[in-house]
């Protein structure tokens, strides 16, 4: 357990953001478990409303730090690559 006061703040610090973190990545996975549910059910006009909300959520995210930004990149390429191969 930490001793000092600057080191108690960050344990705060690094638990609320860790917890944050925690929520956009799963609200992101959650996304993209929509949109491959309609990639796999073949509703293009589904699949092309998600992933408009999908690549902000991911740019997003990428933009916080929370995913790198190629990961984000690479992710949407594949998306986009899915639904336009619809």
């Amino acid at each position: 357990m930490a001793n000092h006061k600057s080191a108690i703040k960050r344990i705060k610090q690094s638990s609320k953001q860790r917890t944050r973190n925690r929520h956009y990545r799963s609200t992101m996975r959650t996304q993209l478990k929509v949109i491959q549910a309609a990639i796999d059910e073949g509703n293009a006009d589904l699949a092309k409303a998600e992933l408009t909300k999908a690549t902000s959520i991911v740019q997003r995210l990428a933009g916080k730090g929370i995913i790198h930004r190629h990961q984000a990149a690479r992710r949407i390429s594949r998306l986009t690559k899915a639904v336009n191969a619809l």
